[in-house]
């Protein structure tokens, strides 16, 4: 395995240096580590993360180091489980990253080498308080074809026009993708996800934080949120999952044969341009509303805990009740299940 390993300075350095060090100044100076392989993975506790398309043979990530103790982050690249990696290393187990706005507090565990998982110290980072603050932000060039992972504590991540399989994580932080081709994975504790153009299998999750997605188109999509909203239009898919604790759904212009909705509480608002197979929605308490194809053909089961059933649609009806309705639509081919605790539900062509 090989290692590099660079301090702001450089080699060694007089006591005056380092105090020069430990001054913040503007337009601090921006380092670059190219990194070859199919696969890379970075790892940095603080700072904001910008992927773009890039055109040379391989990974570069420039490093601009920021903060009153930016002179104590280290660099290190290497090899590390078959994928090449870069790892700024943070002093302590306490991180100030005062350049972000708001009042924010995570925790991650961090190993002797820079990674983040089990069997690492304990870190928190943090707005304000006692610790090193100091933080970098990374842009990142990626060439087509290359797998991207990036490990970020706290911070916004974005990523632009790349062409390859990419994993975005972050403790806390907002985190923006557009123009992407390739599978996608992102995971946020906390912070808003906004996805855009994109084409592969994605996968969109955050434990508080909304959610929008436009014009996607893969295989398989997957939304999970905690807590908040989750908005979609021009959704393209062979299976579409949506699940959220607590916050609004609201989907248009969705093209999917098989399509599930789940809210512990909030409204429901589906818009499909196609029949489907399967549709499954479950709203703890909220109103669920549906806008299908007039040649809709589907074996139909709504349930209401409380709240009227409107049907926009001729129907063979098999059980009607106050709160329940079970029926046949045109010729009964796919299967939609509605059941919500407290709402009203429509069916509207």
């Amino acid at each position: 395995m090989t290692i590099r390993r660079r301090t702001l300075e450089g080699g060694r350095l007089m006591v005056g240096a380092l105090l020069l060090a430990a001054v913040p100044r503007p337009g601090a100076a921006q380092e670059s580590y190219p990194l070859a392989g199919a696969r890379v993975a970075l790892y940095n506790l603080a700072g904001r993360v910008d992927v773009v398309r890039g055109t040379g043979p391989e990974v570069v990530v420039r490093v601009t180091r920021g903060g009153p103790d930016a002179g104590q982050l280290e660099v290190e690249t290497g090899e590390i489980g078959g994928r090449q990696t870069l790892r700024v290393i943070y002093p302590g187990e306490r991180v100030v990253y005062s350049e972000r706005s708001g009042r924010f507090q995570t925790q991650v565990r961090v190993r002797s080498d820079g990674t983040f998982g089990e069997g690492g110290e304990r870190v928190s980072v943090r707005s304000s308080g006692s610790g090193i603050e100091a933080w970098a932000d990374l842009r990142v060039e990626v060439p087509d074809g290359r797998g991207l992972e990036v490990n970020l504590a706290a911070g916004e991540t974005s990523a632009s026009g790349v062409s390859g399989d990419l994993v975005l994580d972050a403790g806390t932080g907002a985190v923006t993708v557009s123009g992407h081709r390739g599978a996608l994975d992102v995971d946020t504790g906390s912070g808003r996800i906004d996805v855009r153009d994109v084409e592969g299998e994605v996968r969109v999750d955050t434990g508080s934080g909304s959610v929008d997605i436009t014009n996607v188109r893969g295989p398989r999509i997957r939304v999970d949120t905690g807590s908040g909203s989750v908005d979609g239009s021009l959704i393209t898919t062979d299976v579409l999952g949506v699940d959220t604790g607590s916050g609004r759904i609201t989907l248009r212009q969705v093209t999917a044969p098989d399509v599930s909705v789940d809210t512990g509480s909030g409204s429901i608002e589906i818009d499909l341009t196609v029949d489907v197979e399967t549709l499954d929605v479950d709203s703890g308490s909220g109103s669920v509303t549906l806008r299908v194809p007039a040649d809709l053909g589907a074996e139909l089961e709504v349930e209401t805990g409380s709240g009227g059933i409107d049907v926009d649609f001729p129907v063979e009806l098999r059980v009607m009740r106050r709160n329940e309705l079970l029926a046949r639509i045109g010729d009964g081919r796919g299967r939609i299940r509605i059941d919500t605790g407290s709402g009203e539900v429509r069916l509207i062509r």
